[in-house]
């Protein structure tokens, strides 16, 4: 299984997070560029809490019981379930957020269909990703077998992610893009649009 990894190494893959500060805190501007206080959101693959918490986002959907009690403990609601089958009625939220999650998932397209159902009409979509095509994931994808939590991941072009958004429903797309490579010396700047950095967020409105 994909998620095996998360299961058996939850606080090493917590650890990362710690270690690699400036990384971290550049990811979260780039998403705090879409989601501001205000809103009711879920994330999806919330794992350990490390982004729902500092972007106020109180309930996260987690399969690894092991990565989800690490977020109790620290504040937040978790359920547990897989983004192909998430347990909550039509429209009942402003927002859902994938951090590095979809090359995760055991369908891209059933994760995004039910983040659409899940999600209010004119509410919207945040992905979060490693581009494949950028250097950074093209690092990660000849390297994979060398990564603890890679080694079964798939990785998806900014085009082949918004396939699957248009498929389930979201348009009027807004990209965000930080992490040149993986220098953690500095907090990396975020920029408009996609094609230069390996960390992209894609913005997407419900019809």
């Amino acid at each position: 299984m994909k998620i095996d990894p998360f299961k058996l190494y939850a606080e090493e893959y917590d650890d990362w997070f710690e270690k690699h500060s400036n990384i971290y805190e550049s990811e979260l501007n780039a998403l705090r560029e879409f989601i501001n206080d205000g809103y009711n959101g879920i994330e999806i693959g919330s794992g350990t809490g490390r982004f729902s918490i500092p972007l106020k986002i109180p309930i996260g959907v987690e399969p690894s019981t092991e990565m989800a009690e690490i977020a109790r403990l620290r504040g937040m609601r978790v359920v547990n379930a897989r983004a192909e089958d998430l347990p909550f009625e039509k429209g009942i939220f402003d927002f859902t957020l994938f951090v590095t999650t979809i090359c995760f998932l055991d369908s891209i397209g059933r994760s995004f269909m039910e983040a659409s159902r899940i999600t209010r009409d004119s509410g919207f979509i945040v992905i979060a990703f490693i581009d494949k095509n950028s250097t950074i994931g093209k690092l990660y994808r000849k390297k994979k077998n060398e990564i603890l939590f890679y080694k079964k991941a798939v990785f998806y072009s900014v085009k082949q992610v918004l396939y699957y958004l248009i498929k389930a429903g979201f348009s009027d797309f807004s990209y965000r893009q930080t992490l040149g490579t993986l220098n953690d010396d500095t907090v990396h700047p975020v920029e408009e649009g996609f094609g230069k950095r390996g960390f992209v967020v894609i913005k997407g409105i419900k019809k």
